[in-house]
């Protein structure tokens, strides 16, 4: 399974959100630079970060994001289902059901064959995983340095704009 670039940035934007909670919005130019990561792109992987409740966006000259709620009750699955969707990983086709199998009973293929259940289950495990950890939970450990040298960054941004 791959998971787009847009899910490592998101997850690295809304943890940079929440060391810098209270200094106010963040603008998408400025998230990108801390990362060196294109703008345009950045914000529509933010755009689906607000779409789903976990930023909030204020428009303007000041404007920018912020987390629209704390970081404890922010799962890594809520940033992967805003950023990727929601849909299964594995589709199963039902191949079983073509060439050699076309002339099955029926009865055969009541049930999902045992691959389909596999990748289901293995599936349904990654998903509590990540449902399981917040973004507080990854911040815990984070060396306290990374926090810091984050908001020094910004800091100086701040007084260079």
């Amino acid at each position: 399974m791959r998971m787009s670039e847009g899910v490592e940035w998101g997850l690295h934007c809304c943890v940079t959100l929440a060391w810098l909670e209270g200094d106010g919005p963040v603008s998408t130019a400025r998230l990108a630079a801390s990362f060196e990561l294109p703008a345009a792109y950045l914000n529509k992987r933010l755009q689906a970060l607000v779409r789903a409740g976990i930023l909030s966006s204020t428009p303007g000259a000041r404007g920018g994001f912020q987390l629209a709620r704390s970081p404890e009750r922010i799962t890594l699955m809520d940033v992967v289902a805003a950023i990727e969707g929601t849909d299964d990983v594995f589709r199963c086709t039902e191949i079983r059901r073509r060439g050699a199998g076309a002339a099955a009973s029926g009865r055969e293929f009541g049930r999902p064959c045992g691959i389909a259940t596999a990748m289901r289950q293995a599936e349904l495990a990654w998903r509590r995983e990540l449902a399981a950890q917040t973004l507080a939970d990854v911040m815990a450990g984070t060396p306290a340095s990374a926090a810091e040298r984050t908001r020094r960054w910004f800091a100086a941004e701040r007084t260079h704009t």
